[in-house]
């Protein structure tokens, strides 16, 4: 076989040593024993198969015929094809796409005439395949006969580098390929705070889409308090003492309906790690954690008054600011390991003097590391009560007082991970426990702030109940196979009793029985009231 004759031109082993010739020697042996397996393997197929093509495919005699059809030397082609790369649309140089001319390594020009050099061979369909060898030099040549030389125009040395996009100049003093300008793809390499809904896109896959200064829209709205940024976090904190300022301006363009957050500058950061400190800024919208709130400025290298002038942008409406808080953190990159925490900066946006577009410096704060167990609310519950009696319709009507529970929306839902969540509410009139007494919402999807709508009413009342009776509202995390309780609100009397019997569940906060007592003392009338999602609700038996 021609392969077999040109093996030992393909191969020199004259320079390997004793060593390495015994690990190749065991590799053969053991690559021999294998061949009699295989051939034993073969020959018991002959006797046992009788149909061909069933044969030929057990057999592994249908990948012989194609690797001898499609390659015609045994070895070499083989290797080749195996590391053969195509090249993305972005590593074709400019002088391929615009008839253009490139210098070489001696400063010769050189014409392209557009055609990149190729080979074809037949593949094992009688078509063709086109096969690019793997050039040495970068600078392309060509005929000098092409249509371009009767171009006088200036030879133009751009060309899109073959390595991300970035040009390089060889220590050599080889061909000098200047870079053109393209979009900075940022990739999160830090662990810190990245928890994201499985539903969702993974962080990595996200961001090799987005170019710095990402204008993609949030689709959550609301946040949590400062220190519960730190409740989904994993970086290296307190690796440094936070010291330094932040220098920002928010701007509110109504237009556009996006919030525009100028980063400018920081001041006398900490050293990280190896005395140095590469550092840039991370943006939230908390309490959303997900890649959509998630954005990032350039990493300025070895500095501690770093100037990054960059604005960082969310698109979503000004109603939904109210609820939330911007963060923003200074963090260190470390290419190989965890990403150090430099300091960061809270904004509550519902206090926000819109009015002040100039930049201003704030200090850095470190971040308390909470726990789940140390969050006593988990949102806010909007929503409206109201008591009907009994005949004060007319006509009899209704014939028992109503209870109406009016659920509007929740705002800054902190779910159980990072990210949004699917919630749903659920509600019980107290004393009562059985199944008939509770009445749930639909399941909202993808909302740290989900708008219900929705109106509970519980009839068969007298208004002398009411003080012995509890509304127990719960907000809950839908999950795939179960739900998680994020937290609720009992509006009661408070007294800790029901009918002379002490109860665990008539425990109202002083802001819930007013609620409670405003609904009764101005029957028929609407009463609007914003709550905290206790997380502190004495359980019950269900």
């Amino acid at each position: 076989m021609e392969a077999e004759g040109g093996t030992e031109s393909l191969l020199d082993l004259s320079h390997i040593n004793d060593e390495e010739q015994a690990a190749i020697l065991q590799v053969l042996l053991r690559d021999a024993e294998l061949q009699c397996l295989e051939q034993g393997r073969v020959r018991k197929l002959h006797h046992s198969i009788s149909d061909p093509q069933q044969l030929k495919s057990l057999s592994g005699e249908w990948f012989s015929e194609v690797r001898a059809n499609r390659y015609r030397k045994y070895g070499c082609e083989i290797v080749q094809a195996s590391i053969r790369r195509k090249k993305r649309a972005k590593d074709v140089p400019l002088s391929v796409l615009a008839g253009g001319v490139v210098f070489d390594k001696q400063g010769e020009v050189n014409l392209h005439n557009g055609t990149p050099p190729k080979m074809e061979e037949e593949d094992e369909e009688g078509g063709k395949s086109t096969v690019f060898p793997v050039p040495a030099p970068r600078s392309v040549t060509a005929n000098k006969k092409s249509p371009v030389a009767h171009n006088n125009s200036t030879a133009s040395t751009e060309c899109v580098s073959e390595r991300n996009g970035q040009g390089e100049e060889t220590a050599e003093g080889e061909e000098r390929v200047l870079q053109t300008p393209s979009p900075t793809v940022q990739v999160d390499l830090e662990k810190d705070s990245d928890s994201v809904s499985s539903s969702a896109p993974t962080e990595l896959d996200q961001t090799r889409l987005r170019p710095s200064g990402s204008t993609s829209s949030l689709h959550s709205n609301h946040t949590l308090s400062g220190s519960m940024m730190s409740l989904f976090s994993s970086g290296e904190f307190g690796m440094v003492d936070v010291r330094g300022t932040l220098q920002f301006s928010l701007q509110y363009d109504t237009r556009k309906e996006e919030l525009q957050v100028r980063v400018c500058r920081c001041q006398d950061l900490a050293l990280a790690r190896k005395n140095r400190s590469d550092p840039y800024v991370k943006t939230y919208l908390l309490p959303d954690k997900s890649s959509h709130s998630k954005k990032k400025t350039a990493v300025k290298k070895k500095t501690v008054n770093p100037v990054f002038d960059e604005t960082l942008k969310y698109n979503l409406r000004m109603a939904e600011l109210k609820g939330r808080t911007l963060n923003l953190s200074v963090w260190h990159h470390d290419p190989v390991r965890r990403n150090v925490f430099l300091g960061e900066v809270e904004v509550g946006l519902a206090d926000w003097d819109w009015g002040e577009t100039e930049p201003s410096w704030r200090p850095l704060l470190p971040r308390v590391q909470l726990s789940q167990d140390t969050i006593s609310s988990r949102g806010t519950l909007q929503l409206s009560l109201k008591f009907i009696p009994a005949g004060l319709e007319g006509g009899g009507l209704p014939m028992t007082g109503e209870l109406h529970i009016w659920l509007r929306e929740a705002h800054g839902l902190i779910p159980t991970k990072g990210g949004t969540v699917d919630s749903f509410v659920k509600s019980y009139v107290l004393p009562d426990e059985s199944r008939s007494s509770r009445q749930k919402t639909r399941v909202i999807k993808n909302t740290v702030s989900p708008t219900y709508n929705h109106t509970m009413v519980y009839d068969g009342f007298q208004a002398v109940d009411l003080n012995e009776a509890c509304a127990e509202v719960t907000v809950w995390e839908k999950d795939t196979f179960s739900s998680q309780l994020l937290g609720g609100v009992r509006l009661s009397p408070g007294t800790g009793q029901s009918y002379g019997q002490p109860v665990v569940w008539m425990d109202s906060t002083e802001e819930e029985t007013a609620v409670w007592t405003s609904m009764i003392q101005s029957p028929n009338t609407w009463v609007d009231a914003a709550l905290p999602l206790r997380t502190n609700l004495a359980t019950r038996r269900e």
